[in-house]
């Protein structure tokens, strides 16, 4: 039974159209609609009709919903005395599109003969369409058969989703896995899944080719192959007759990852959306679950790691063999990577230590997707403030082959700092072949993260073996010998002014270039006569320098000593 719009105490007893429905196109072919022409906005006839309202008031506006079919004779769209309203009909057309009516079907002939051409036009502009019905047709007989093909159709798709969900829920209870939640969900609704992290590394996807073509051909997809999840967050992405839709995999008010969906010859319904919700939801649960485990293992993990890296762990073949019932290959050369997340710009608002968290948990993940999917026996480990990789290389292999796999690695891990990632500077050790090695390779590439970070800035990737003389500076733990060492020799240059760094500013160009005052001084924008005489100041501060390669060599080390401060 339908109430008519005509009484606002009745508005609440007013059925609740569904959340999907038929398209309009469908609903004009039932029974009591035969008969019907589109008398203009024929270019909406696929939008989505989930109710049906009667117009008996000129006032509608106030009492239609969304996604509603509205019937009239044309009797309210008549004045009181007789005369034609239907100058009033351009506005009530604009009107009903703008609440979000799907349709206005109006019998011509006994109240109102003709709809304006203003009227017509508006409604083609907008794509809304004007139905006229069958005269003999009655309004019981359409809500009757609309109503009845609305729940046939509602009936079938909760059946369907019902269906999804269950074999989802199995899944999990199984001991499936995402790639299977993701395959299920494409061969039932046959969309293209991928399940990414929430900064949109795949997890896990169920795609052909063709659909990987067509996320690059969108530009979603970087050089490192992260999914740009942020271009799609705000409202899907139009593809042709297709789209791409963004869905938060979540738990608890927090997310765990997203899911994209890629329909290539059709738009998402709302019936298909509510149907990825569901499998959104037991991905949640296989994630939240997955969580849980990993944390525990993740634990357990990192203290061996740790303990390892302390020579605590026990003797070499001890060790090798505990790693190997982690899943781990310790028995081949590897470089230990430090990463660790760049501390915040100035610029940018203090966090909670939950948010902190949720950075390195993300960061981490990132570092053991990357990593496992070249080799999934490669160590990974979150050590709070870093996450430390051990990364196989081929025995024998040249330098520059493990310097550019070691770079490949870290810029699949930055990929291209979309999607909410974080910068993140790393520290790379010399190559080391067997477990005893791996302690001292492990304060290696952390001195390598710390030292580069400060003489690179952020985002920097640096290897042990090519600091040079600060890599010997850097195995000096006491930081006040080195203070104390740099102040002797640079005297008052050492002082935090901006005299004292524009004159070291000078001296280190100096060094740069062998001591040519002519080269420094264009280097400098300075004039001869004026990088002379601040050669002649720098020597009355610091000695000979130009002369006495013993002195040069300390103000060099000093240089270097402050650089790295």
């Amino acid at each position: 039974m339908v109430t008519s719009a005509n009484d606002p105490t009745e508005q609440a007893q007013q059925l609740t159209p569904p959340t999907y429905g038929l398209p309009l196109s469908v609903v004009l072919r039932v029974g009591a609609l035969h008969g019907s022409v589109v008398l203009a906005g024929g270019g909406g006839v696929d939008g989505v009709v989930a109710g049906l309202n009667v117009m008996e008031v000129p006032d509608i506006l106030s009492w239609v919903k969304p996604h509603e079919l509205l019937l009239t004779t044309g009797f309210p769209l008549v004045s009181a005395g007789g005369e034609s309203a239907t100058d009033t009909l351009p506005e009530l057309v604009r009107g009903l599109h703008e609440a979000g009516v799907t349709a206005f079907g109006i019998k011509l002939g006994r109240y109102l003969d003709t709809i304006s051409r203003e009227a017509l036009a508006v409604a083609d502009s907008l794509g809304f369409p004007i139905i006229g019905l069958p005269d003999q047709v009655a309004f019981d007989d359409i809500l009757k058969e609309v109503y009845a093909e609305l729940n046939a159709f509602q009936t079938t798709v909760l059946e369907q989703i019902d269906a999804l969900h269950a074999a989802l829920t199995m899944i999990v209870l199984e001991g499936g896995d995402l790639d299977q939640i993701a395959a299920e969900v494409a061969q039932v609704l046959t969309f293209g899944i991928v399940i990414t992290s929430t900064d949109g590394r795949e997890r896990a996807s169920a795609l052909t080719q063709a659909q990987r073509d067509a996320l690059a051909a969108a530009d979603l997809v970087d050089e490192t192959g992260r999914i740009r999840v942020e271009r799609v967050r705000l409202a899907p992405l139009l593809l042709g007759d297709g789209e791409v839709r963004l869905l938060h995999v979540a738990a608890s008010g927090t997310e765990l990852a997203r899911m994209l969906v890629l329909s290539q010859d059709r738009r998402l319904s709302p019936s298909d959306v509510y149907a990825l919700e569901r499998a959104a939801t037991v991905a949640a649960l296989l994630i939240t679950s997955q969580q849980a485990v990993n944390a525990v293992e993740g634990k357990y993990r990192g203290d061996f790691l740790r303990d390892v890296f302390q020579s605590r762990a026990g003797s070499e073949d001890y060790v090798s063999e505990h790693a190997a019932g982690l899943g781990w290959d310790l028995n081949r050369p590897v470089v230990v990577v430090v990463a660790q997340l760049d501390p915040l710009t100035a610029d940018e608002e203090p966090v909670s230590g939950r948010t902190r968290r949720s950075w390195q948990e993300r960061f981490a993940a990132a570092w053991r997707q990357v990593a496992e999917s070249q080799d999934r026996t490669t160590p990974v480990a979150d050590f709070s403030a870093e996450v430390v990789t051990l990364l196989p290389v081929v025995d024998g292999a040249d330098d520059d082959a493990v310097l550019a796999y070691v770079r490949r690695t870290v810029a699949a891990v930055r990929g291209d700092q979309g999607g909410g990632r974080r910068s993140f500077s790393a520290g790379i050790s010399r190559v080391v072949t067997d477990v005893g090695a791996l302690p001292e390779a492990y304060a290696h590439a952390r001195k390598a993260v710390d030292v580069g970070r400060k003489m690179k800035g952020r985002g920097s990737t640096t290897f042990f073996d090519q600091l040079g003389i600060r890599r010997l500076l850097s195995l000096i733990d006491d930081e006040r010998e080195l203070t104390a060492f740099a102040h002797e020799v640079l005297g008052t240059l050492a002082a935090e002014t901006a005299t004292a760094a524009d004159l070291r500013g000078t001296l280190q160009v100096l060094l740069d270039t062998n001591l040519n005052v002519a080269e420094a001084a264009r280097l400098q924008h300075f004039h001869y006569n004026t990088m002379r005489y601040r050669v002649t100041k720098l020597e009355n501060l610091l000695g000979p320098f130009t002369t006495d390669p013993h002195i040069r060599l300390d103000v060099a080390v000093a240089l270097q000593i402050l650089h790295m401060g």
